[in-house]
């Protein structure tokens, strides 16, 4: 069985733990030995940070986004429940703001999606909950905006809104503004820790005459493709088209093939599988019919069929009809049962009585 955590502490001799908000086991395991890393190389100095009534946030909100876009910066917008997020960009839209939101509810890749488009320039301002906290690089954003920052909780802890602060910590130009009518206690900690790290900066930069610089850091795209995969088949599936991407449709059952063994529907899985595996055959079939017609119309053969030229081949639609036919038997009559994505279920016409 896996070791309890208590037993697996009995066994470990030495231990390193690293954290930018190390918290009271670590700190307590450590005994007093911390050693801090507050020094960036790039000289940036943690965010500078002011405090503004709650009372008319939404609209003081409003002028330091169009100053910041202005200089063609982006923003970070952290509120407590998904409502208000989704209503905050709602609005802010409205004023003819770029903006876009991100909570729980959108999905893994999609996030990693939204995330490239506001360091691209797509969009201006993000308006976020609990996923803005931690694990994002995003050197272009240099204003982070905490909404209701004095409602004592989870998401406004002084842990929690040290995270959010440091989300404006690659850009050299850093600001943090907290919207509230009191000081809290873990607002004063984050404002104290953030003072204190940076006096610390200031002095090393000003020491060795150092200028602080945005970090430099590479826009990458590679999740796009599977993205749209995504999209082409659920908005098939959803419009009712007659035909689908067979390719897209591969993509979507083996993603909730991984998801129902995650969620450890078993039986659910092994169906997706059986039906992965019978799109797949079929998209084999067709490239193998193009590669052999591209190879009749050549002095010289192409050779065998290769991933990498799978992408040259002409889109497998399938219709409806097809799909069912090919995933007939036992996975169609559970299909049937538990919906297939991609094909409805056939309704059976009710017969009528006689009068």
């Amino acid at each position: 069985r896996p070791l309890r955590f208590e037993e697996f502490e009995t066994i470990v001799p030495q231990t390193l733990y690293v954290s930018a908000t190390p918290g009271p086991y670590e700190l307590e395991r450590v005994g007093g030995v911390v050693h801090e890393q507050v020094i960036r190389p790039t000289g940036l100095l943690d965010p500078v940070i002011e405090i503004k009534p709650a009372t008319g946030q939404v609209q003081d909100l409003l002028e330091q986004c169009r100053e910041r876009i202005a200089r063609n910066e982006r923003v970070l917008v952290t509120a407590l429940t998904k409502r208000l997020c989704e209503d905050l960009a709602s609005y802010l839209d409205q004023q003819g703001l770029s903006v876009r939101y991100l909570h729980s509810e959108i999905e893994t890749l999609e996030r990693i999606t939204i995330l490239t488009d506001l360091r691209a320039g797509d969009f201006d301002v993000l308006v976020g909950v609990n996923l803005l906290r931690e694990g994002l690089d995003l050197p272009e954003v240099s204003f982070v905006a905490i909404l209701d920052a004095d409602k004592e909780g989870f998401l406004r802890s002084a842990t929690s809104l040290i995270q959010q602060m440091g989300r404006a910590a690659r850009n050299a130009g850093a600001k943090v503004i907290m919207y509230a009518d009191k000081v809290t206690p873990s607002m004063q900690k984050a404002i104290d820790e953030t003072e204190r790290r940076r006096v610390k900066q200031v002095a090393y930069n000003t020491k060795h005459n150092i200028t602080p610089r945005t970090i430099e850091k590479d826009i990458r795209r590679g999740i796009e493709g599977e993205l749209q995969a995504r999209r082409s088949a659920r908005e098939a599936v959803v419009t009712g088209e007659d035909k689908i991407d067979a390719s897209a449709l591969l993509t979507m059952l083996e993603d909730e093939m991984l998801a129902a063994a995650d969620e450890m529907a078993f039986e659910k899985a092994a169906d997706l599988r059986d039906q992965a595996v019978s799109v797949r055959k079929l998209l084999e079939a067709h490239m193998q019919e193009h590669a052999e017609a591209a190879n009749a119309a050549r002095t010289e053969p192409l050779g065998p069929i290769t991933p990498a030229l799978a992408d040259e081949y002409p889109p497998l639609l399938l219709t409806r009809t097809a799909i069912e036919n090919a995933l007939g038997g036992r996975e169609g009559a559970r299909r049937k049962k538990a919906g297939m994505p991609g094909v409805r279920p056939t309704k059976k016409k009710r017969k009528s009585r006689g009068g």
